[in-house]
């Protein structure tokens, strides 16, 4: 068996064309462009591509953006106060934050000060405690973009068995729920394993549907895979490669050549996953914009 690709980059430049196109509606209709605020803190090579990425994303759909690049050592007092100052711009309609911050910062507090109605990435308390009950939230970007991509992809949910390895409040959790939630890409029965689970290959044989969020290369082979089962690799780990130019390579959780042989479909790494995950930023910026054009 050789595994379909789960196309993330094709699916996640169809539904920008779609946002886009929402954009210019909403300017012509309301005369709001969707604004999205992103601060970074210190120099971190991965972070500051990450926020690029998330500006030309910006520009390309017509939207607004504003980028803080701040110091490392900036005060958590004035870090709040930055959050404070988008949370009162009406310009900003989504604000993020993007992680890890410095040690010395509580990454908690700064989260919960984003205000909840322009929290696009989905983390604050409020929209979490939202989407756990099925009351409209900013669903978090990296689960909502997983179950877009199945729902794309004709992959059913409804009434399969659902494996999640991993129970990060990122990922794990929040798309633990969406799965099993009665909606669109959910209505599945889920397990979720983690690193105190025995025997994790007895769980991920059940699966057909299997997501794998752990951060380690290699912790899901072929061997582990259901025939036929659906995988999404949420993994992005930097390997030793002394035949790329920047001496690594990117590889996900699970091991995409025997993984391949086994899956039935499978999103690849980079190109799978990672392309929704801003796209779904947008969505969720563009939606924010539009609840303040009602108001």
């Amino acid at each position: 068996m050789s595994a379909i690709i789960i196309d993330g980059k094709q699916a996640a430049a169809e539904m920008r064309v779609e946002i886009a196109r929402q954009v210019a509606e909403l300017q012509a209709s309301a005369g709001v462009t969707p604004g999205l605020g992103v601060i970074l803190v210190g120099q971190d090579p991965a972070s500051a591509s990450y926020v690029t990425a998330k500006e030309k994303a910006c520009a390309e759909a017509g939207m607004f953006s504003e980028d803080r690049r701040l110091s490392p050592d900036i005060s958590q007092a004035d870090l709040l106060a930055e959050v404070g100052r988008m949370n009162a711009d009406p310009r900003i309609h989504g604000i993020l934050v993007q992680l890890p911050l410095p040690r010395h910062i509580d990454e908690k507090a700064v989260i919960n000060a984003i205000a909840p109605a322009k929290d696009v990435d989905g983390f604050t308390p409020v929209n979490i405690g939202r989407m756990l009950i099925d009351e409209p939230c900013y669903l978090p970007c990296t689960p909502h973009g997983i179950i877009q991509l199945l729902i794309r992809s004709g992959v059913e949910t409804s009434g399969r068995h659902a494996v999640v390895v991993g129970r990060s409040n990122i990922v794990g959790k929040p798309v633990a729920h969406l799965l099993m939630r009665k909606a669109p890409g959910g209505n599945a029965t889920v397990t979720v394993c983690h690193t105190g689970t025995r025997d994790l290959a007895s769980f991920t044989r059940q699966a057909d549907i299997l997501v794998v969020a752990a951060g380690r290369a290699g912790t899901v082979t072929g061997s582990m895979i259901k025939p036929g089962a659906t995988v999404i690799d949420v993994g992005v780990n930097r390997i030793p490669d002394a035949t790329a130019r920047n001496g690594f390579r990117l590889v996900g959780d699970v091991d995409f050549a025997s993984a391949c042989e086994t899956a039935g479909r499978i999103t690849p790494v980079p190109g799978g996953v990672g392309p929704m995950t801003i796209t779904m930023l947008l969505h969720n910026t563009l939606e924010s914009a539009r609840r303040a054009a009602s108001r």
